[in-house]
């Protein structure tokens, strides 16, 4: 894999991954830009002992623009974008619109306990899986999925070496339901000055589980929905997915390496190839799910990029700072992504209403075992 950095008008890094060494990388950003300004901060909320990001300035960001303004397609017939080059594999570029940045806003506003704040310390990146503005995730070959892999990767290892990092967060939502104002195809990585609460709490499972049991929590999990089966969904040789016992989405599927490993920089030749087939399965299946809904609905079945299963896929990766350095228990959190949709069924979404979001009680609407089935039951 080639990797070119260079840098946007307003001084933002942008990098190329190519596949290809001999790949060209020298186009220069042409856009009379501004330097851009961050203005978030961090609020520390004492009941619940968690970290807010206020990020004022982002009511500002470019709101579902027409196909020939999206600023994720490459620069060509003399549209400029946010990527000079008139075509690319994957590119990676800070966020115009960062809810981190490396150097927040200087005046930061004192609190007086129980409040605190501190500044918004880390970064914030976008990630092209594409030059198409139509295509998706799915539409990728094993290949270009093996290059965004590699682009996770090397961006998981340079995001880590940062000052104030804790943790790196590689994730992609998908459709207008989840919330995208961007319909290109794309993810995001976020660099956290901490670590995020939802880690947090799986450590403190994991480290509970070893006292009870002596063994790891996601290892157990992990043989627990091989020897049962009733829940996979896709399985092979270095890697499964599966529906969760407890799922909390309608159609949720995590994706585990059979290894036990940290992050994406542990995974070896074998596993990487290996994931650039099942994750493709696995979204193929997605994309499938309402398709045959609508078609025994006597709906127009015919698949549309608007009609594309929404969805959110989210790697879990342990803290930066492990062992000495943080609590030991970080060392028992395992590397794996989990992949859901809000939708339920044709038309109907899954909303987070009182009892979700008043009091982190999930109620699902479809049983784990009767989702991990219809997604066994559909295929290209």
């Amino acid at each position: 894999m080639k990797k070119t950095s260079t840098r946007l008008a307003d001084g933002r890094e942008l990098i190329y991954y190519d596949s290809r060494d001999d790949a060209v990388r020298s186009a220069q950003d042409q856009r009379p830009l501004p330097h851009s300004e961050t203005l978030s901060e961090l609020r520390h909320d004492p009941v619940l002992d968690e970290w807010v990001v206020i990020a004022a300035h982002r009511q500002g960001r470019i709101y579902h623009p027409p196909a020939d303004e999206c600023p994720l397609c490459p620069s060509r017939d003399g549209r400029l974008s946010e990527i000079p080059e008139s075509d690319y594999e994957v590119v990676v570029f800070e966020n115009r619109f960062p809810s981190l940045a490396a150097h927040p806003h200087p005046e930061q506003v004192s609190a007086a306990p129980p409040h605190a704040i501190r500044p918004a310390a880390g970064r914030c990146e976008v990630v092209c899986f594409t030059p198409e503005h139509d295509a998706s995730f799915a539409d990728l070959s094993p290949r270009q999925v093996g290059t965004v892999l590699e682009a996770w990767t090397d961006r998981t290892a340079e995001l880590s070496t940062l000052p104030d990092v804790e943790q790196v967060f590689c994730f992609e939502n998908r459709g207008v339901e989840i919330g995208v104002t961007l319909e290109h195809s794309h993810g995001q990585i976020y660099a956290y000055p901490f670590v995020t609460p939802r880690t947090e709490r799986m450590i403190a499972a994991a480290v509970a589980h070893r006292v009870r049991t002596g063994r790891n929590l996601f290892e157990d999990q992990l043989e627990a929905e091989r020897r049962s089966g009733e829940r996979i969904v896709v399985a092979g040789e270095h890697w499964t997915a599966f529906v969760p016992f407890a799922a909390h989405w309608p159609y949720e599927v995590h994706v585990y390496p059979n290894r036990r490993v940290a992050d994406l920089l542990a995974l070896d030749e074998a596993e990487r190839t290996e994931f650039a087939h099942l994750y493709l399965d696995l979204l193929q299946r997605f994309d499938l799910l309402f398709t045959a809904d609508e078609a025994v609905d006597g709906v127009n079945s015919t698949p549309k990029a608007s009609s594309r299963t929404p969805y959110i896929a989210a790697w879990h990766q342990a803290p930066v700072r492990r062992g000495a350095d943080r609590a030991q228990g970080a060392d028992e959190l395992a590397l794996h992504m989990e992949l859901f949709t809000i939708r339920r069924t044709v038309g109907k979404l899954k909303f987070l209403a009182g009892s979700e979001s008043g009091m982190d009680v999930f109620i699902n609407d479809v049983a784990p075992e009767n989702a991990a089935r219809r997604l066994r039951e559909v295929k290209a």
